[in-house]
Formats: structure tokens, C-alpha cells, sequence
């Protein structure tokens, strides 16, 4: 084997290799050999060799995962010693989940802030209170101020913590309101296209 043929497959195995490897990061379950060469294109030989590749280059980065062998695939999994961190961090999501009442009025919240507890009930028409409560404990919701009125009611709005859990970089990264009603007129109105005729195939 010349140098230059050699170059080429290093080259080929670490392409192989990044793409191996966002499959596996994208994926919730193991992908088996023949699934990741189906993808690729690639042979199960070289899928193989690929991710003997990624778990060298993992070891040798001191990265804290590895491409593991489960049943008949392979999935990306951390190391072991980590797993009391892990632990944690389930722990803590475990905390952060929602029931439909509560996520119907911290969206009311989330839209409308600065919203008082009487707007959020007025909207979901029941008595929000606990829920209000409960998702300040949750740090999702804070109190911002008052409002200028008769009894000056408590504000409340979204916290920085909400951003983290929804994935938002801010709060205009939220929904549309339309989308969320009808995501296929949402997605009409931002191109600019009207709503596709029935019988006819879209564009």
C-alpha cells in the first residue's frame, strides 16, 4: 500500500467515524451494525473499525463516554464513575415534571406575563393558587411585582430556570400563539404560501 492509499482510507475511516458517531448521538436506542451500515453505506467491518476509532480517540481525550455494545447494537453511554452525578440530575428532572394543569398555567404565565393569579384563573377557570405555588417551588415561575391596581395583586412571570427547562434562548423563541392552534397555518403565514388545495401535492 502506497502512502497516499493509506492517507485515503484514514480519511475514509474518520469520516465514517463522525458519522457513526451522530447517529449515535442522535439516537434514544442502540443501532446495530447492519442499521448504522444501512445509513452510512458502509460495511459492518468498517462500522466496527469506526467505533473502535471513536472509543480510542474518547479514551485518549479523557471524554467521559463511550460507544458501548448493548444486546445486538451499540449505543453512546457514560462511564460508570459517573453515575452518582447522573443520579442527580434524574433526580432533579424527576422534580421538574408537570402535571397538565400545572403546564396549562404556566403557559397562561409564560404568554401573558406579567400576569396576575386572577388572569391565570380567569383564563383556565379554576382556582390556581397551589399551581402558582407549586411552580415557584419548581423555580419556573417568580413573583416580579405588583400590579397598579385596587389591592395591588402579586405579578408573576417566568424565571430564568423555565428557559433552561423548555430549551428557549429567550422568551421570544416561545410558540407563536397561532402555531399552536394550527402549526400548518403558522407555517402558510411565515412563507408567505396559501394553504395547499386539496388533491394537489405541495411544492
Amino acid at each position: 500500500m502506497n502512502e497516499h492509499a493509506g492517507q485515503d482510507e484514514a480519511a475514509t475511516l474518520d469520516e465514517l467515524a463522525r458519522q457513526v458517531e451522530a447517529l449515535l448521538l442522535a439516537s434514544d436506542e442502540p443501532l446495530t451494525p447492519s442499521k448504522l451500515g444501512a445509513l452510512t453505506g458502509a460495511g459492518k467491518r468498517e462500522v466496527r473499525a469506526a467505533i473502535d476509532a471513536l472509543n480510542a480517540a474518547y479514551e485518549r481525550g479523557a471524554h467521559s463516554f463511550r460507544v458501548e455494545q448493548i444486546a445486538e447494537g451499540y449505543q453512546m453511554l457514560t462511564l460508570g464513575e459517573f453515575n452518582g452525578l447522573l443520579e442527580q440530575l434524574l433526580a432533579v428532572r424527576r422534580d421538574s415534571k408537570l402535571s397538565q394543569a400545572a403546564l396549562e398555567a404556566l403557559a397562561v404565565v409564560a404568554y401573558k406575563q406579567p400576569a396576575t393569579r386572577a388572569e391565570v384563573e380567569a383564563i383556565r377557570g379554576v382556582a390556581c393558587g397551589e399551581i402558582l405555588r407549586s411552580l415557584m417551588d419548581k423555580r419556573l415561575v417568580k413573583i416580579v411585582g405588583r400590579a397598579e391596581v385596587l389591592g395591588r395583586p402579586m405579578l408573576y412571570g417566568t424565571t430564568r430556570r423555565f428557559l433552561e427547562v423548555f430549551g428557549l434562548k429567550s422568551l421570544e423563541d416561545l410558540p407563536k400563539a397561532e402555531a399552536l392552534k394550527d402549526p400548518t397555518a403558522a407555517a402558510d403565514a411565515e412563507t408567505g404560501q396559501p394553504p395547499p388545495v386539496e388533491g394537489e401535492t405541495p411544492v
